[in-house]
């Protein structure tokens, strides 16, 4: 059963379709391996991708969005733990 997260504006739904965890990952690897994982997706598929560390919590955002994939939101838990849904284009 995959877990569900809930846009704090939109009050919508968003179930990832894939789920990776690059948390032991540094830049630039973190969107190296954020893109690979978008580029198995189909078009309008979300992906939820947990990291750590201030540069990739910046960095994968940002590159996912001037690729032109859609962020949908990012949270970080209280272990410094962010986690990214992107939905691709």
């Amino acid at each position: 059963m995959q877990d569900s997260l809930v846009s704090p504006l939109q009050h919508t739904p968003w179930v990832p379709d894939s789920t990776i965890d690059i948390t032991s990952q540094t830049c630039p690897m973190t969107y190296v391996h954020t893109r690979l994982a978008l580029d198995r997706l189909r078009s309008g598929q979300v992906l939820r991708v947990r990291l750590q560390g201030a540069d990739p919590e910046q960095q994968v955002p940002a590159s996912a969005a001037r690729q032109g994939h859609s962020v949908l939101s990012v949270s970080k838990d209280e272990h410094g733990v962010c986690t990214i849904l992107i939905r691709r284009k």
